[in-house]
């Protein structure tokens, strides 16, 4: 055997020492923000095959639970964006009028709430999700969506107005 050489240890398997206390993190993460138990669990699924990819080849300076939630949010975002582009792909995008008025009253009814995020396109639902239930700033949620702040505060303003034309034709008893 040469002396020199030396068998490196996987660093794959440092993953392994969080796994344990991170997957019920990141499958939670998931699941408040796709309300699929399956879609949550595909999700995790490529999130930590994700980690071990990025482990073998640039292994992070510390594993934590944050970054296997990054790496999530970033699935997320990946299953968002394929999901509008089959949307648009069906059907012939309308340009709605941008509703500066902001839905979120103190008074939002949350299960509604839910049900009228589920019933949004992908990117609504993604640029709603990062800057309400996650707490990113509008900066934020254009990097993780990789759009301009000015592209992402106008796709925050139309996914505002059809969370709101949603969300009062189910509080008016009306079709969603």
């Amino acid at each position: 055997m040469n002396g020199g050489a030396r068998v490196r240890p996987d660093p794959g398997l440092a993953l392994l020492d969080v796994y344990d206390a991170a997957l019920p993190e990141v499958y939670g993460y998931l699941l408040a923000r796709c309300g699929r138990r399956a879609l949550a669990e595909d999700l995790t699924a490529e999130t930590f095959l994700a980690a071990l990819q990025t482990c073998r080849r640039h292994p992070p300076a510390v594993l934590t639970t944050g970054w296997l939630i990054g790496i999530a949010r970033h699935k997320l975002v990946d299953h968002w964006r394929a999901l509008d582009r089959e949307e648009r792909g069906l059907r012939a995008v309308g340009g709605d009028a941008p509703d500066h008025t902001d839905p979120w009253d103190d008074e939002l009814d949350v299960l509604l709430a839910r049900e009228v995020l589920a019933a949004q396109s992908a990117v609504h639902r993604a640029v709603l999700t990062f800057r309400y239930l996650d707490g990113l700033s509008v900066g934020e949620v254009a990097d993780v969506l990789g759009r301009s702040v000015r592209a992402t505060e106008a796709l925050l303003a139309r996914a505002r107005a059809a969370f709101r034309r949603t969300y009062l034709r189910h509080m008016e008893g009306g079709p969603a």
